[in-house]
């Protein structure tokens, strides 16, 4: 334990010199290492075939038409789109008919699967995007904004780095501008495909409650308001017309009294004293007047052809055709009269010959009438105020009927109200379930119309390349020298590890090995100090050996760096070149 202390005591007071002396026994192992992996960085950095890279700037321009007037249906982001155009360019087919059309990885493609080659194809292709700082529109932010992508491809000559960035260029650009197509015109198919999905479902609901309605007859929820109000007023009217009933039926009993006490049939007369006939009575006068004048006068006498009109208007009016019983009687009583007038005059007399042509007549009349027996007409009632009261009973019984007839139809609809009361809650969930599932399509129907349109604008926004899409800033460049391998960047790599590498080596040898070389290290294993030292002292072999060391390590210097400059001069650029160039940096000419 107290010689590991001791060891570490002196580890941690080694100077300079001792390392310069650790440097010196190990010298030829530090630079073999060293050299072995300066070497192999070398032959690597120089031996890697070099890889041209021929790169596209795309820039992502803004839709022509300001947002605010038309939107567009496309809502996803720049770095989205990117995403998903290549996603779509770079499926295995258009690969592969990419690399069959400019015969990429001709050998790889013998000794490998076409996933490999496919894999590898993919590897060199490379997009990055372009973020600059801009201002939301919406939140008045700054925020990062992708304005542009560069599109990539690593060949193995600059010609055929250039083809295929262009041809993969041309394949984003086309891609994009049918991607954003589809998209637009699947969101306009989508949203008519919904928009006619739901015109159906309203006209079903429609159809549903038009049937539900038909099989309320009148129960709806919406009607029970307007129901109440009607039962309530036909209530009203029933106790109206329960009042108008009971006064019209006191009326009627008052009129059938008044009427029972006056006589029907009491004549009627006038201001001078003299009866007035009725239109039955008039009839009946003018047929006796008839049968007596036509005894005496012509048929085409004035007062014959007056009498006759008369007698043909009462008919029509009253109904009543002539009397066979009247006429017979009428001439039974002429016949009487004469046999008296033959008694007390001759046969000549006027009045005999008078009476004889109003027995013809009589005759001629009764021959005329038909056979048939007559009904029997009865009196009409004379007196005004019988039949004033009369009319007035009528008129009340009327009334009275009809009445009656509308508060059974008022009682009939009271029922009807009740029933449809009643049954409203029962009817009122299906109802207010379809209603609710009619209004909310038909809002939601409104929305997807409106929205349909908006997207068929927005498809002509595409299809007329007015929207958002990609452009061309910088078609692919013919590279001039090769993007990889950064040769310079391996050889500064590999002098990094040879370094560490040969230090490493010689700290691991000089650990291992366990050689007293100090007076400390004599000291901590004897647990006595030395009295004197003794320095090492060469002799003529080992300064010969030591001046041979130094000429070949000259010699590999100096063979070095011939080496490097002839690798830089082939791979890298030509001296001459790198001179002139190194001369016009600092202003020389």
């Amino acid at each position: 334990m107290q010689q590991a202390t001791s060891a570490n005591r002196d580890e941690k007071s080694k100077s300079l010199g001792d390392y310069l002396e650790i440097f010196r026994r190990r010298k030829h192992l530090i630079l073999g290492v060293g050299g072995l992996v300066f070497g192999l960085a070398l032959a690597t950095a120089f031996l890697l075939s070099p890889k041209y890279r021929s790169t596209a700037t795309i820039l992502i321009e803004e839709q022509e038409i300001p947002a605010d007037l038309v939107h567009s249906s496309i809502t996803s982001y720049a770095d989205q789109r990117i995403e998903i155009v290549k996603q779509q360019v770079m499926i295995r087919s258009t690969l592969w008919k990419v690399i069959e059309q400019y015969n990429l990885y001709k050998g790889m493609r013998r000794d490998v699967a076409t996933e490999d080659v496919i894999q590898r194809f993919v590897k060199d292709i490379s997009i990055e995007v372009i973020n600059a700082d801009v201002i939301d529109k919406r939140t008045q932010h700054p925020t990062k904004a992708t304005i542009a992508f560069t599109l990539s491809y690593d060949g193995e000559t600059p010609e055929l780095a250039q083809k295929v960035a262009n041809e993969l260029t041309s394949l984003f650009l086309s891609e994009n501008l049918r991607s954003r197509e589809r998209q637009a015109q699947g969101a306009t198919a989508f949203l008519k495909q919904e928009a006619d999905d739901l015109a159906k479902h309203i006209e079903e609901v429609e159809g549903k409650i038009s049937a539900f309605k038909q099989r309320a007859n009148g129960a709806l929820p919406e009607l029970m308001p307007l129901n109440l109000q009607l039962m309530n007023q036909t209530d009203r009217e029933l106790m109206d017309q329960d009042q108008q009933i009971r006064s019209l039926e006191e009326r009627k009993t008052y009129l059938e009294g008044e009427l029972a006490t006056i006589k029907p049939h009491t004549p009627m007369i006038s201001a001078t004293g003299e009866r007035i006939l009725d239109s039955h009575e008039r009839l009946k006068a003018l047929r006796a007047q008839y049968a007596s004048s036509a005894a005496s006068l012509s048929g085409e006498h004035p007062d014959i052809v007056k009498m006759k009109q008369e007698i043909e208007a009462l008919e029509k009016e009253t109904g009543q055709a002539p009397d066979a019983g009247e006429f017979f009687k009428r001439l039974m009583e002429s016949r009487a009269t004469l046999a008296k007038l033959m008694k007390r005059y001759g046969p000549d007399h006027p009045d005999v010959a008078k009476t004889r042509a109003t027995i013809t007549a009589l005759e001629s009349e009764l021959r005329r009438l038909p056979k048939e027996p007559k009904h029997t007409v009865y009196a009409k009632p004379e007196n005004p105020a019988y039949i004033n009261i009369q009319s007035q009973l009528r008129s009340v019984t009327s009334s009275l009927e009809a009445l009656r007839m509308s508060r059974a139809a008022a009682k009939q609809r009271v029922r009807q109200y009740a029933e449809r009361l009643e049954r409203t809650p029962q009817l009122e969930p299906g109802y207010l379930e379809l209603t609710r599932d009619r209004d909310t399509s038909s809002h939601k129907y409104q929305d997807i119309r409106s929205r349909l349109l908006e997207a068929k604008v927005s498809e002509e926004l595409e299809t007329q390349r007015k929207g958002e899409r990609f452009s061309l800033a910088e078609p692919p460049e013919l590279p001039l020298k090769p993007h990889k391998p950064n040769r310079l960047a391996i050889i500064l790599l590999g002098f990094i590890l040879s370094l560490a590498g040969g230090t490493g080596a010689g700290a691991i040898a000089e650990n291992m090995n366990q050689a007293i070389r100090t007076p400390e290290q004599l000291a901590a294993v004897t647990l006595s100090f030395p009295l004197a030292v003794i320095p090492f002292m060469p002799n003529e072999d080992d300064l010969g050996r030591a001046v041979r060391h130094r000429r070949l390590l000259k010699s590999a210097g100096i063979g070095a760096v011939l080496t490097i400059l002839l690798l830089i001069h082939v791979f890298v650029l030509p001296l001459d070149v790198l001179w002139y160039v190194a001369l016009k940096r600092f202003g020389i000419e």
